[in-house]
């Protein structure tokens, strides 16, 4: 395929990707005022961030093993759907629950998006020349990233809009997407049957949950060492040891357990898992610190965030582009993942009045670490792993990715909500008042300048304290990186097929691109005359 050919099969994936990407950031300046309007707590706001989150990890692996055995356009324009359905109804909520609620469809969604835009990029491009194409990648969730925030501002500082317009603005972009979609993408096939591990997703599903469930509510309902944590731990080690045991059994299973033979793969795992707790975990709650730690409208929160999406957008695609010209990747990662500890240790130092020049380097700093690292570890387990499991293996380094995305939001944001409970009772304690509040968020522009102070200080030295966290947790991303061994980058996507079969699998018979639909053919890319004859042989 040429390079045009490529950027027009991809042009309805890179619409959709941008609208799972707009549709998620549009929301994150509004939240302070949509938890405010819904009479929200902190532990709400955390856990609208989070459901979607989860949903997004237990439905990735899914969608990456349903890719490996259907057809990956039909998947993507389901996740579509089920993602403009949970856009939709996610503006007509009335409380918290019903939002979060929604939001979990919402995640479901996502999960398809995150997992099926690496698995078909991977598809149709080989790895030396996919660093390039994980640039635009890279680019289109810069650009929603970017458009996100500035779009969520502007709609809830627009009266006659208000918040709920940033849950439907992305319903057009997702039915233009889908129309694209339909019009340009053309993938191979696999033709082999379909055997969905339903037991190993509840089972999975059940285990993340719970442990999700425990982060956010212990120190808060209950006590960190108390009878509910251990029976949620418990419960939650329970049910990821019965996950592994039906693995091993499962005839296509949602994560197949030889993967963690192939050790670039682990210690991709272990980085992303690593990289998403600190990533997700520091940076979702930027948007309230600068709302109510220093003041700023929800606009100008999106404009103050803007030198992290610098950052990102520019090493993603700089970088890619290397990456492609050269077939080294690994120095890449290395500098990414020190830059990435780098920022958020600077960012642990932030208080309430810290200057705004700082904190943009900071912030640019951490851009740069997650554009450097992020696309290129799931290109590195690409790289190593045949052609009929590339879903499989691409989703499950976003599964732990967006696992620890989850894990840090809901553990982070616990932490934060504990030192800001902490804070604020020290700050009233010194002009003698007493705490009083429901734990709702508050509006620093309607209290007193003394009150709104202490506020103020205890949101901007709390989230200082969540940045210390996620910066040793970045380090161990770093370890795990140093340790990869790199493989130069291959250059066709045949190759891929050859490591297949040296590998002892099962033949598979897949399709390639035809001027109408999907046409089989057979695993080494030749088509079969039985093929013509409208019959499909097993690959020999």
């Amino acid at each position: 395929m040429t390079h045009r050919q490529i950027m027009e099969a991809l042009s309805g994936l890179l619409l959709g990707l941008f609208v799972a990407i707009l549709s998620s950031t549009v929301v994150s300046n509004a939240l302070p005022r949509i938890i405010s309007d819904l009479d929200g707590s902190q532990s709400a706001y955390t856990w609208v961030v989070t459901s979607t989150l989860l949903a997004t990890t237990v439905s990735t692996p899914i969608w990456g093993k349903l890719a490996d055995l259907t057809s990956k356009k039909l998947l993507v324009q389901l996740s579509l759907l089920i993602f403009i359905v949970g856009s939709a109804a996610a503006g007509l909520s009335q409380n918290t629950g019903t939002l979060i609620a929604f939001r979990v469809v919402q995640g479901l969604g996502a999960g398809g998006l995150t997992a099926l835009a690496q698995v078909i990029l991977a598809s149709i491009i080989p790895p030396r020349e996919r660093g390039r194409y994980n640039g635009y990648l890279g680019a289109v969730m810069a650009v929603g990233t970017i458009g996100g925030p500035l779009l969520g501002g502007v709609i809830v500082d627009t009266s006659w809009l208000g918040w709920r317009w940033c849950f439907y603005v992305g319903v057009p972009f997702a039915l233009a997407a889908l129309v694209v979609l339909q019009r340009t993408l053309r993938l191979p096939l696999v033709t082999r049957d379909v055997k969905v591990d339903y037991l190993g997703a509840v089972l999975v599903a059940a285990s993340v949950s719970l442990l999700l469930i425990w982060v956010s509510l212990a120190g808060d309902t209950f006590a960190w060492w108390s009878g509910p944590t251990v029976a949620m731990v418990l419960g939650a080690l329970v049910l990821a040891v019965l996950f592994v045991i039906v693995e091993r059994r499962a005839a296509e299973p949602i994560i197949p357990m030889h993967f963690f033979r192939n050790s670039t793969l682990t210690l991709s795992v272990v980085a992303s898992l690593a990289v998403g707790t600190a990533m997700f975990g520091g940076t979702v709650f930027l948007s309230q610190y600068f709302q109510i730690a220093r003041g700023d409208s929800p606009t100008m929160a999106g404009v103050m965030t803007l030198p992290m999406i610098v950052g990102l957008v520019a090493s993603s695609t700089v970088v890619g582009r290397i990456i492609s010209n050269s077939g080294k990747w690994k120095r890449y990662l290395v500098i990414g993942g020190i830059l990435l500890i780098a920022g958020l240790a600077l960012m642990g130092t932030v208080r309430a009045h810290t200057d705004y020049s700082l904190l943009a380097v900071y912030m640019f700093l951490i851009g740069c670490g997650v554009g450097m690292t992020m696309q290129n570890l799931v290109l590195a387990v690409q790289n190593t792993v045949p052609m009929h499991e590339l879903g499989a293996a691409s989703s499950v380094v976003a599964f732990f990715r967006t696992l620890g995305g989850a894990i840090g939001v809901s553990a982070l944001g616990a932490v934060l909500a504990s030192k800001v409970t902490t804070y604020t009772a020290s700050g009233l304690a010194e002009l003698g008042v007493q705490p009083t509040g429901d734990g709702s968020l508050p509006d620093v522009h309607t209290l007193p300048a003394p009150l709104a102070a202490v506020i103020e200080d205890a949101y901007g030295h709390a989230t200082g304290n969540i940045f210390l966290i996620a910066a040793p947790i970045a380090l161990i991303a770093l370890i795990a990186i140093l340790f990869i061994r790199e493989v130069p980058l291959r250059t066709a996507v045949e190759d891929t097929v050859e490591v297949a079969r040296g590998t002892g699998s099962e033949p598979v018979s897949v399709t390639t691109a035809s001027p109408t639909d999907e046409a089989p053919v057979a695993a080494d890319g030749e088509p079969r005359d039985a093929d013509k004859r409208g019959g499909a042989h097993p690959a020999r």
